[in-house]
């Protein structure tokens, strides 16, 4: 089922000129308001299985997984396209998407990408709570980090605690935090991981387990980073994230992706590259994207390269 595609920019084609100009830095009041908010969200967040399903060795009784994005236009910071996918469990066949144009008022601020993208995605859930809430996902997986966060309260953390549904945090790259580093070391034990499940945690500085580096395919030389949302546990973390792998990307994420970007392809008409994961053989023009962070395109304007926190 698809969601009717709508425009939440409120412009025309005037307005959207005036929003390839960047939003402004915010003032150091409102920085501060987010930190209050994220730690005062961050005191809800539940670190441990809650559903039955997630402690099942198969994941018995869970048949609904969902993911989101948001992708932007290339030379464009502002308008974007929010998306929320729905896919049977195990089948992962689409069974419903919602995309809508919007227009991100808040800057990006590393730490705080939450305050800039979540709004639109936590507006996606109500709507299909409102309109179909046979289909609401049991779990939502999210480009992004959770719990491994500069303040421990990542996108995956927020959007879970707002909408109170299990949510996993899948990054692409290591947002260095607590003594982590992506160095020698970090890299070694990467190229230990030989097998697609192959996993080792990632302990930070003061000892806490953050997350886990998880080799999601066989073929992908590049692992993922997963990482506590809310309601969940890491083990069921990882092992539902591996579930939904047929590629590299977990497969709500990666159609996420590729319906944002599609969406956005017909609504503009701009021609440009395919969206990743697509045929390469594909010659059908595609409009300039601007890449999601982590993903193995130049990084564009809408989401720097470490816009998973």
């Amino acid at each position: 089922m698809t969601a009717a595609g709508s425009d939440a920019t409120g412009r025309g084609a005037w307005g959207r000129a005036m929003a390839r100009e960047a939003v402004a830095w915010p003032p150091e009041e409102t920085l501060s308001l987010w930190k209050r908010e994220q730690a005062r969200l961050k005191a809800l967040v539940v670190d441990r299985d809650t559903e039955a399903w997630q402690r099942d060795a198969a994941f018995s009784g869970l048949q609904r997984v969902g993911g989101v994005d948001v992708s932007f236009v290339k030379g464009d910071s502002v308008s974007g396209c929010a998306s929320l996918v729905v896919l049977s469990y195990p089948e992962l066949e689409v069974v419903y998407e919602d995309c809508c144009m919007v227009s991100l008022t808040a800057p990006y601020v590393s730490g705080f990408l939450a305050f800039r993208e979540v709004p639109f995605l936590v507006d996606a859930v109500r709507r299909l709570q409102e309109k179909e809430p046979r289909l609401v996902p049991q779990v939502l997986l999210v480009d992004g980090n959770g719990v491994l966060h500069h303040r421990g309260f990542g996108v995956a953390c927020h959007l879970g605690v707002l909408t109170d549904l299990p949510c996993i945090g899948v990054a692409k790259k290591l947002l260095q935090v607590d003594g982590l580093e992506n160095d020698a070391q970090h890299k070694e034990k990467i190229r230990l991981l030989r097998a697609g499940g192959d996993s080792f945690p990632l302990i930070g500085g003061s000892g806490t387990v953050l997350g886990m580096v998880l080799k999601s395919h066989r073929h992908s030389s590049k692992p993922l980073y997963v990482s506590v949302g809310h309601k969940i546990s890491l083990e069921a973390a990882v092992r539902l994230t591996r579930g939904c792998c047929r590629f590299r990307i977990p497969e709500p994420v990666r159609q996420a992706d590729i319906r944002s970007r599609d969406y956005i392809r017909r609504t503009l008409g701009v021609p440009g590259p395919p969206a990743p994961g697509q045929e390469r053989s594909q010659k059908v023009q595609r409009p300039k994207l601007c890449p999601q962070e982590g993903s193995e395109e130049p990084e564009g304007e809408g989401r720097p390269p470490e816009a998973h926190s």
